[in-house]
């Protein structure tokens, strides 16, 4: 992860992060706001706890828990993903802001990843 800034993030910054990437839907999944880019979904926001779920590998989600439980929890894993719970008010900014790039480039399709790559060049 990234240098690491102040703890807290609101849930207005957590959107920002999720909403500045490429072909970003939002769906409302009850309390949740679902986050998908060509209908996968990547991140779920529970506004009403200040929680997050991000998707990741299952190694990178044992080394966030393991680091810095007080602001990740390990949700459930399937196969290689992982899946960890981002308390907002403990996270850092720079490493929720790697975390949430890092699922939606495991989720997007490889087209949309190559435009992206060819637009940072």
């Amino acid at each position: 992860m990234g240098l690491r800034t102040s703890r807290g993030v609101s849930v207005d910054e957590a959107l920002r992060m999720v909403l500045t990437l490429p072909e970003v839907e939002q769906r409302v999944h009850g309390n949740h706001l679902g986050f998908r880019v060509r209908d996968r979904g990547f991140a779920y926001l529970c506004e009403d706890d200040w929680t997050m779920l991000v998707k990741t590998s299952r190694e990178e989600q044992a080394a966030l828990v393991e680091d810095d439980p007080r602001a990740y929890k390990k949700a459930h894993a399937s196969g290689r993903v992982g899946w960890v719970q981002v308390r907002l008010r403990k996270a850092h900014e720079d490493e929720l802001c790697d975390l949430i790039t890092e699922a939606w480039r495991m989720t997007a399709p490889r087209p949309i990843l190559a435009r992206l790559d060819l637009a940072l060049r």
